[in-house]
């Protein structure tokens, strides 16, 4: 039997991955106009009309789920959740592990989210898969957790205005000069990076960030997100494609998930990427 894996619904793993590595995803939530509903029954287009705010599983789902997990395995659960400097999520896993009281559970923070967490989750998996035993498995994550990179462009900052997050001033900038914001997920939290000048500009920016990243004799692992851009998620992985010489070891096109999206607004872009050297 392989070890478990459990996440969170912010790392936003596709459906068919989730099956094809028989992962357990525990959903996030909001609460919508005051209402709350798990991540997983909510489109973008109703968390984006109404008023929203977030949070995280709690213990007791958690725990469900990896008890749930145990009973698949005699190996233990590795439990891998979104940045502790984001949410409270990590927490809440180390609280539902307690309380499932078995001594085969490990916690991992990520110390990521969105598509690179999604890329440590795979990692994690993958290790499993080979036969890795419970800590070897926790090892192959924090390896992985060491190697992520996530890059994204915003075609602007309106929702982070009408959120408070920015000065108004900003955005209007920003309108005026045809610059498209970007950023960095780094140790646990977004930096700025420089802006380009439109959204092509910034597409560009993101392959040539993920191809100097570049390892001798690695290849890389590499999901394009999106937050309900589907299609510039696409064009960006396209553009991937075209430029990686038989590098690519798995690559996919993903959503930012709606939690997330609920903070950076529509339209978001952006890679993810671990380069991982081949070992004999």
């Amino acid at each position: 039997m392989t070890v478990g894996i459990v996440t969170d619904s912010a790392a936003a793993v596709p459906d068919d991955l989730v099956a094809a590595h028989n992962l357990a995803v525990v959903p996030m939530w909001l609460t919508v106009d005051g209402q709350p509903v798990r991540e997983d029954q909510i489109t973008v287009a109703e968390v984006l009309a109404g008023d929203v705010t977030t949070s995280g599983p709690t213990p007791g789902e958690f725990e469900q789920a990896i008890k749930e997990s145990l009973r698949g395995t005699d190996d233990g659960v590795v439990v891998l959740t979104i940045a502790s400097t984001m949410s409270g999520t990590n927490a809440a896993a180390i609280a539902g592990a307690h309380a499932a009281g078995a001594a085969n559970v490990r916690v991992v923070d990520t110390g990521t989210a969105a598509g690179a967490q999604a890329l440590v989750v795979l990692a994690a998996a993958g290790a499993a898969e080979a036969g890795a035993s419970l800590e070897q498995v926790v090892a192959a994550a924090r390896h992985a957790r060491d190697e992520v990179r996530l890059r994204a462009a915003l075609p602007s900052l309106d929702h982070l205005v009408r959120s408070g997050r920015v000065p108004n001033i900003a955005a209007r900038a920003g309108r005026r000069l045809g610059i498209v914001p970007m950023f960095e997920f780094r140790a646990g939290s977004a930096h700025p990076v420089r802006p380009a000048r439109g959204m092509e500009a910034a597409l560009d920016r993101l392959v040539s960030s993920w191809h100097r990243d570049r390892i001798e004799g690695a290849r890389t692992h590499i999901v394009a997100l999106h937050a309900d851009a589907p299609e510039q998620a696409q064009s960006l992985m396209e553009r991937v494609q075209e430029r990686a010489t038989g590098e690519i070891a798995s690559a996919f096109v993903g959503s930012f998930g709606t939690v997330m999206t609920a903070h950076t607004g529509p339209g978001l872009v952006g890679l993810a990427w671990r380069w991982a050297r081949v070992t004999s």
